[in-house]
């Protein structure tokens, strides 16, 4: 690439210099659910073929779109976010997790990778179970019971595969190098 980076080492794609499959991607997200071009998709744009497939799964996990709440979404993304040192993500749902009332201490553990605790009983297990998949652990029998009974299936497997979306959001900022608040180009 010749030209200056503008989202952290990564150079986006003026809107008159895209390919018209990038175009159409872009205005697939612009035009479309999300109405804007968030974080990733800065860059996922370039492959319009992906933005066609992640745009869904990312529109399934806003709010109100999934069986998790806000709060419950916070902080699976947070433990995430946290565990890949991705900044540009973290400070993001950093700043997220509270405005949707989380407490700041429960957050800024979360980011430390300190232990943190909940009172309410879903939002105790979701911690649990992503800290321990997010550690590469094995989830014991005892917390697989409690997750199951507390969250049900569909909440689980909402907050494992949220994860793994925010694990490829993580992982594409880091590559780029995106710090956190990096605007990127005026859209």
């Amino acid at each position: 690439m010749s030209d200056a980076p503008t989202f952290g080492r990564y150079a986006e794609i003026p809107v008159d210099r895209m390919t018209p499959e990038q175009r159409e991607g872009y205005r697939f997200l612009v035009e479309g659910p999300r109405g804007r071009l968030p974080g990733p998709y800065k860059v996922w744009v370039h492959n319009p073929k992906l933005v066609r497939a992640a745009a869904p799964l990312g529109q399934h996990f806003t709010p109100g779109q999934s069986s998790l709440s806000e709060r419950e979404r916070e902080i699976a993304v947070l433990v995430i976010n946290s565990r890949w040192h991705s900044a540009y993500p973290t400070a993001a749902h950093e700043k997220r997790g509270m405005e949707v009332g989380l407490p700041a201490a429960a957050v800024e553990a979360i980011v430390a990778g300190l232990p943190a605790s909940f009172t309410d009983a879903r939002e105790q297990v979701v911690y649990e179970v992503a800290m321990a998949l997010a550690g590469g652990r094995l989830v014991p029998q005892g917390l697989y019971d409690r997750a199951v009974t507390v969250l049900g299936h569909e909440s689980v497997t909402d907050m494992i595969v949220l994860m793994g979306y925010y694990t490829a959001v993580s992982l594409t900022m880091n590559f780029y190098a995106v710090a956190a608040g990096s605007p990127g180009l005026a859209r």
